[in-house]
């Protein structure tokens, strides 16, 4: 039987013991207080955080993807933050990936046992055509998420970079990764209920992550969003900004060069950066694996 009580994260917390006769106000002040305890754990791996980004963005410069795996919580927070990679980043949604113990069906309800397995996810995995070029990302709370560690065993065994993130200190996961990222959140308002501070710790790293990745293969240029996809109003009105704001020019100007870059803000600054028409400043771009800054330092020189 597994010893929960091992764990910080399955601790009892002193300061909420009486956390059900608390008024709401309390409740809310309680937990702030513990959420200001995240960002001093998260911080305290900000160097196994930044490893982890060189690893994820040399993976996918060799056309390789980012792979997260978890079980409940950890699963769920995955597939949010891949998610929201082809909206921001204008990445397919094949290069960054969230497996969850269970499947969809798991977002919404408990898959009984899935977390547990120890084949699960090497099957989702394969059904990825996983190979050596890609990272997996193991998610767990516990840090020791049989589904999570038999999945990074398999991806280490054919040869991918891994990274484990556990809110315990020397987790299993963590053992059987190339870096380890082990934010210590200790124990939660509600005992054991890791969707909340170590969930918030989870999802913290993952924005550092992908973000990290993303700047790292040229998904931004200066602090924008210039693959940005604009499928909306309010998108459309963003890019503007965005061409409007790395280039100095006005709204009419901008629509102008989106309009002949296809929408893209990216190929539009480089056209208004470098004074050329949509077709050369979309090569000068691929030879620069689509970094605006260094097709703008290539002019220079």
């Amino acid at each position: 039987m597994i010893n929960l009580a091992t764990y910080t994260t399955e601790k009892r917390n002193r300061d909420t013991m009486n956390l059900d006769n608390m008024s709401s106000v309390e409740i809310a002040m309680a937990a702030n207080r513990e959420d200001e305890n995240v960002v001093k754990a998260v911080r305290s791996v900000i160097p196994q955080i930044a490893d982890t980004i060189d690893m994820a963005a040399k993976a996918l410069e060799q056309q390789g993807r980012l792979i997260y795996i978890g079980a409940g919580t950890s699963g769920r927070l995955g597939v949010l933050d891949a998610s929201e990679c082809p909206p921001t980043f204008g990445v397919s949604e094949e290069l960054v990936t969230g497996i969850i113990a269970g499947g969809r069906e798991a977002l919404f309800h408990a898959v009984e046992g899935a977390e547990d397995s120890k084949i699960l996810a090497e099957q989702e995995l394969k059904k990825l055509e996983l190979t050596e070029r890609d990272m997996v990302i193991g998610l767990s709370a516990s840090g020791r998420t049989p589904y999570v560690l038999y999945g990074l065993k398999y991806a280490s065994s054919i040869g991918c970079k891994t990274a484990a993130i556990a809110c315990n200190k020397d987790s299993v996961i963590g053992k059987e990764a190339d870096v380890s990222i082990e934010p210590v959140t200790g124990p939660e308002i509600l005992t054991g209920s890791t969707r909340l501070k170590a969930g918030t710790a989870q999802k913290m790293i993952l924005n550092m992550i992908s973000t990290g990745s993303m700047v790292k293969i040229g998904k931004v240029y200066e602090n924008l969003m210039v693959d940005l996809q604009n499928t909306n109003e309010k998108l459309t009105v963003r890019t503007e900004d965005i061409v409007m704001s790395a280039t100095s020019t006005d709204r009419e100007t901008a629509r102008g060069l989106l309009k002949e870059a296809g929408g893209s803000a990216k190929l539009a600054i480089t056209m208004f950066m470098l004074d050329k028409p949509a077709n050369e400043a979309r090569e000068i771009l691929e030879s620069t694996q689509g970094s605006v800054r260094k097709a703008i330092k290539e002019k220079k020189e």
